[in-house]
């Protein structure tokens, strides 16, 4: 079989050309949804972004109308925020990872040590979703003898073995995202004039926001109305507290 061969999706062989081309090009297995997982992680760790810099901005703007404080706070903030998502998102899919290879470690020692057992649990499996017994076992039979491991990693833990993230590409990612966000609210508050830095940038971190909640509802088939509503309250929420604290501590002469 060349390498061709060995990448068409299984059981295309005896498929018509029409059905084969169809599967080819509908998305199979977990890739769809690992991809659509990763989005949603970019679209959140973006929306974490434009709120926590534009929150942190609009406070100091609030206190003081210099940019040096303001290029200063947001910096730190976009460098923190950052550093703080790759290390919680590190944590996280490293955890995740762990116990992932460990079931899989313990799979591959009970397929070694009790095949029989393995066979009969994956046939038990197959009948609890509705086929016979004869069928069920013929299934786990064939199965079995085309990739064991596999089998039984899908039908008792829908895992699969290739499909564990690495912890620092997951770390990479999310602090790229939260930098592409954070960017638009350090723009926003430092390129107008100092008059018209905040409501503009109340106005491009909402909009943006808007635009996220949506992206995120529609990856998840949620209400974008209603996402997009969230986000933008909440967001609009933390720009008005931050701005009402710093207007506060500078016209109390605090800072």
């Amino acid at each position: 079989m060349d390498a061709h061969d060995q990448s068409q999706p299984a059981g295309t062989d005896a498929a018509s050309p029409e059905l084969r081309r169809h599967m080819e090009t509908e998305p199979h297995g977990t890739d769809i949804a690992q991809r659509l997982n990763w989005l949603r992680a970019g679209v959140l760790g973006a929306n974490d972004g434009i709120v926590s810099v534009a929150a942190i901005v609009v406070g100091v703007a609030g206190a003081t109308s210099e940019t040096g404080p303001i290029l200063a706070a947001g910096a730190a903030g976009l460098v923190g925020g950052a550093v703080s998502m790759a290390l919680g998102e590190y944590v996280s899919v490293s955890s995740q990872s762990d116990s992932q290879r460990a079931l899989i470690d313990k799979e591959r020692r009970e397929l070694a040590e009790e095949p029989e057992e393995e066979l009969a649990e994956l046939t038990a499996i197959y009948q609890a979703k509705g086929l016979s017994p004869e069928t069920a076992g013929k299934v786990a039979e064939e199965l079995t003898a085309h990739d064991a491991l596999a089998a039984h990693l899908s039908a008792e833990l829908n895992i699969n073995e290739t499909d564990i993230v690495s912890p620092w590409h997951a770390a990479f990612a999310s602090a790229v995202a939260f930098v592409i966000g954070a960017i638009l609210p350090m723009l926003a508050i430092l390129l107008p004039p100092p008059g018209i830095r905040v409501p503009l940038t109340f106005a491009a971190v909402l909009v943006a926001l808007a635009l996220t909640g949506t992206l995120g509802a529609w990856i998840g088939g949620g209400s974008k109305t209603r996402a997009a509503v969230r986000v933008v309250v909440g967001g609009a929420l933390a720009l008005a507290a931050t701005f009402s604290i710093g207007t506060l501590l500078g016209a109390t002469g605090v800072v």
